[in-house]
C-alpha cells in the first residue's frame, strides 16, 4: 500500500495520492490490508531513515512515541523493516514532555543557568526496557523485499 492519501512528505510527493498493488481473491483478507497499511506507513518512515543514513548519520535504536507505540506488533515491524532496535518511553504522553523540556531548557536560558538538552532529556526521559523490540534476522529479510517492491512502486507511479 502506498498510504498517500493527502500527498506525501517523504519522499517529497505533494500531490501523490493512495493505492493498494497485488491485491489478489487469495490475499484480499482484513488482516493482509491492515498489515499493509501498518507496513505503507512503515516504509514512508524507512525512506526517511534511508535518507539520514545516505548522509552519514546512524541509528543505535529508534525511540517511539504514541498510541501506535502501544502496539508490540507495530514495534516488532519497525525493528525489523528498519533492522534496528526499538523502544518506548515510560512517559505515555511523550510529545507533551518534549515541549515541556523545551520550556524548561528557555527557562533555564533566561534564568542564565542554560541546562543543555541533553541533560534535561537524561534526566526526564525515561525508556522502558520492556517494550524493547530487536530486529529478527528472517523478519528483516522479508521487510526489505516488501520495503523494495514498495520503492518501485513509488518510483514507477510518480516519476517525473
Amino acid at each position: 500500500m502506498l498510504p498517500f492519501f493527502n500527498g506525501e512528505r517523504v519522499p517529497a510527493l505533494p500531490h501523490a495520492s493512495a493505492s493498494l498493488s497485488g491485491l489478489t481473491m487469495t490475499n484480499l483478507t482484513r488482516a493482509n490490508l491492515c498489515r499493509a497499511v501498518v507496513e505503507g506507513t512503515t516504509f514512508g518512515l524507512r525512506y526517511g531513515l534511508d535518507l539520514l543514513r545516505h548522509n552519514g548519520l546512524q541509528s543505535r535504536s529508534i525511540c517511539l512515541i504514541g498510541g501506535g507505540s502501544k502496539s508490540a506488533v507495530w514495534r516488532q515491524i519497525i525493528a525489523d523493516t528498519m533492522n534496528t532496535a526499538v523502544v518506548c518511553t515510560e512517559q505515555c504522553e511523550a510529545a507533551a514532555l518534549g515541549a515541556a523540556i523545551q520550556a524548561a531548557w528557555c527557562v533555564s536560558r533566561a534564568d542564565g543557568r542554560e541546562d543543555s538538552l541533553a541533560d534535561l532529556c537524561e534526566r526526564c526521559v525515561k525508556l522502558d526496557p520492556a517494550s524493547e523490540a530487536l530486529p529478527i534476522a528472517d523478519n528483516v529479510q522479508a521487510c526489505q523485499q516488501a520495503y523494495e517492491r514498495y520503492r518501485q512502486l513509488v518510483a514507477t507511479q510518480f516519476e517525473e
